[in-house]
């Protein structure tokens, strides 16, 4: 079986799906490995890195696509890359299908067997293929540093000759794997750590990292659903938290959002009022903006200014940091294909948790049972 790694076409994608050291692993599953010249370089792993590891280097990108019997991804593949694959090829990448559900539509069409690293399901013997949670660990760090460049003032309290500066305070809203890491993060850099979020059960870990968990009085018992993944609320719920939200944000230097509901739009928690209420020059940076955002403000991408306080919306944080970025990534995926196959062959078993939850096209049709009724199936 042909495993091929191409360039990512998404503009500012710096990650490549399957470093030097994964070729390895997936070539004693007797794959053949062929890189597009080029595919790492951004994530500091040379073609020939990648000769090194076994694997042959390739510049004719359509004729490589041509021959692939599975083509690894970060990044969905784009139209001219899907036109590429041959039918019956298979597709293991980011596919964005619970809010892109068009796009599974597309995959199928062209009769590829598509696996959506997203919908790898959250149980023990899937971790090491979360691609999710080794993604967003890096984005909370990410979120945290940005912020920081931003702020007029330091986060950690100094005592110095000149008189003593006070530490910056931190908000931090969700204790996901993203949050969590955004609350370790400020704390290293010497902030006052605040962090909420809807499950109770998350205030252990943050006061293990030694941030304040913060309340306010409203019923979320069933705020966490058989996943992991944070439910979606009731509007009323998320009226009262966003005047909650703007008390707490009010005594902040940096707020992270990073409030997501799969296939939903991200719940609005900050909104204008309560940005404005904000010091000005305190930054938000909002991990939910390639959902709708968190906060009213966010603009994918942009640094907005609001009344002095600046709201920036980036999409692709882990990008920042594509060496670690990719070598996660790489990790992720080669437990996931290592999964999928046997005897150098990929291998369907339908009734295997993992294999069945994360397939959204087979055989010319999308066949995920989340992903079918957005298209009207």
């Amino acid at each position: 079986m042909i495993v091929v790694v191409a360039r990512e076409t998404l503009a500012g994608e710096r990650r490549v799906a399957l470093v030097p050291d994964g070729v390895k692993a997936l070539a004693k599953l007797g794959l053949e490995l062929r890189v597009e010249a080029g595919a790492g370089a951004a994530a500091s792993c040379s073609d020939s890195d990648y000769q090194t590891a076994g694997a042959k280097v390739e510049s004719d990108r359509a004729a490589l696509l041509g021959t692939a019997d599975l083509l690894l991804g970060v990044q969905p593949p784009d139209a001219a890359t899907l036109s590429s694959l041959r039918e019956g090829a298979a597709v293991v990448a980011l596919l964005r299908p619970l809010d892109e559900p068009a796009r599974a539509q597309a995959l199928a069409a062209r009769r590829v067997t598509a696996f959506s690293l997203e919908l790898v399901p959250r149980i023990t013997r899937a971790q090491g293929m979360d691609v999710l949670s080794s993604q967003a660990t890096l984005a909370g760090y990410r979120a945290v540093l940005l912020a920081a460049t931003r702020l007029p003032r330091l986060l950690p309290m100094l005592v110095t000759a000149a008189g003593t500066i006070t530490a910056g305070r931190a908000f931090i809203i969700g204790a996901g794997v993203a949050g969590l890491q955004a609350i370790a993060t400020a704390k290293r850099l010497g902030a006052i750590v605040e962090a909420y979020d809807t499950r109770a059960a998350a205030a252990e870990q943050i006061e293990s990292l030694g941030a304040r968990f913060v309340t306010f009085e409203l019923e979320t018992k069933d705020a966490q659903d058989a996943g992991g993944y944070a439910k979606a609320q009731s509007e009323e719920f998320y009226a009262k938290q966003r005047s909650f939200m703007a008390a707490q944000a009010a005594r902040a230097d940096l707020v992270i959002t990073t409030a997501l509901v799969p296939g939903r739009r991200a719940p609005l928690l900050l909104d204008e009022a309560g940005v404005r209420g904000m010091k000005p020059g305190s930054v938000v940076v909002d991990l939910a903006a390639p959902n709708g955002g968190n906060c009213e403000c966010t603009r994918p991408d942009q640094d907005v200014l609001v009344n002095g306080v600046h709201v920036l919306g980036p999409t692709n944080l882990a990008s920042d940091v594509p060496v670690d970025a990719s070598r996660m990534f790489s990790r992720n995926v080669v437990n996931l294909v290592s999964h999928l196959v046997a005897e150098g062959k990929l291998t369907l078993d339908l009734a295997d948790e993992i294999t069945k939850g994360a397939l959204v096209a087979h055989g010319g049709e999308v066949v995920h049972p989340a992903v079918r009724p957005l298209l009207g199936a």
